[in-house]
C-alpha cells in the first residue's frame, strides 16, 4: 500500500518508517502539528520503494524492521537517494550508530523517542539545504559559488564531488556535511558547541563523542594518499579548523 503524506501546507515532506503502529501513529500526529507531512511506511521492504518514489526531504528510520533492516534500507536507498535519513536505534551502543552513519544515515536518535528532540534534529538537518543546495522534494538554494578550494582540496557543491590533487575523496553524506561546515569558515576555527548545533541540532554538553568520531573519520580519509599532513586541524579546547594551506597544517 502507497503511503499518503498528511495533508498540510508545509513545503517538507517527510517518510517515517516505524513499524510499532502506536509510535508511528503519535510520531506522525506529533509532526503534522508541527507542520510537516508525514507518511508511514512499516517495514524495510516498502521503505526503499517509497522513498525513492516518493522523495521525501527526510527518512526517519527505524533500525529494527520486518522485511529488511533500517541499516540495509539506508544502504540501497543512498544509492539513488539524497535527502536526509535520521535513524531510531534501541540500541545505545556506539558501534549501531556508527554504522548507521557510516552507511549514509545523517543523524541518529536512541529510543524512547522524544518528540521536542526528534523535532529539533529534524529542523537542524532541514535547515542545512539552504547551505548545501541539497534536498530532495522541496526547492532548494545553490549558493553563487559552486566550488570551495583550500589549498589542493577541492569541494563541488552542485555535484557533491570532492577532490584532493587529482584524487577523488569518496565521503559519506554525513561527512560531506562536517566537511561543507568547516569549508565555510574556513582558516577559522569552529567549536564543537557549533558544529554539534548545526549538524545535530542541539548544544554540546562535553560529553557527545561522535562529532570527534566523524571528524577523525573524515581527516584520514582527507589525508589518505596525501603526503601525510592533516588538512583538518585540532585546536585544543576549542575546536576545529580547515586550513587554507593544507602544508601547513599540524593538527593531531
Amino acid at each position: 500500500m502507497t503511503p499518503v503524506f498528511s495533508n498540510c501546507a508545509h513545503n517538507h515532506r517527510l517518510l517515517l518508517v516505524e513499524d510499532d503502529q502506536e509510535l508511528a501513529s503519535l510520531i506522525q500526529d506529533y509532526l503534522t502539528k508541527n507542520g510537516f507531512q508525514v507518511a508511514v511506511v512499516a517495514n524495510g521492504l516498502d521503505a526503499v520503494r517509497e522513498i525513492l518514489t516518493q522523495r521525501p526531504a527526510l527518512v526517519i528510520l527505524d533500525v529494527m524492521l520486518p522485511g529488511l533492516s533500517g541499516m540495509d534500507v539506508c544502504r540501497q536507498a543512498r544509492l539513488d537517494y539524497n535527502g536526509f535519513i535520521l535513524m531510531l536505534t534501541a540500541l545505545d551502543e556506539d558501534m549501531d550508530q556508527m554504522l548507521g552513519l557510516e552507511l549514509g544515515a545523517d543523524d541518529y536518535i536512541v529510543k524512547p523517542v522524544q518528540p521536542r528532540l526528534l523535532l529539533s534534529r529534524i529542523r537542524a538537518l532541514l535547515r542545512r539545504l539552504e547551505h548545501t543546495g541539497r534536498g530532495e522534494g522541496v526547492a532548494a538554494t545553490i549558493q553563487d559559488s559552486s566550488v570551495i578550494s583550500a589549498g589542493a582540496l577541492t569541494i563541488d557543491l552542485r555535484n557533491r564531488v570532492v577532490r584532493l590533487g587529482a584524487r577523488s575523496v569518496e565521503l559519506t553524506t554525513a561527512e560531506f556535511e562536517l566537511l561543507l561546515l568547516l569549508a565555510r569558515s574556513l582558516g577559522e576555527v569552529v567549536d564543537r558547541d557549533f558544529i554539534i548545533q548545526e549538524l545535530r541540532g542541539f548544544d554540546y554538553d562535553g560529553l557527545d563523542r561522535s562529532i570527534d568520531r566523524r571528524i577523525s573519520r573524515l581527516r584520514k580519509k582527507l589525508q589518505d594518499g596525501g603526503a601525510g599532513q592533516d588538512i583538518i586541524k585540532t585546536i585544543r579546547g576549542k575546536g576545529y579548523q580547515l586550513c587554507t594551506d593544507p602544508d601547513l597544517a599540524g593538527g593531531r
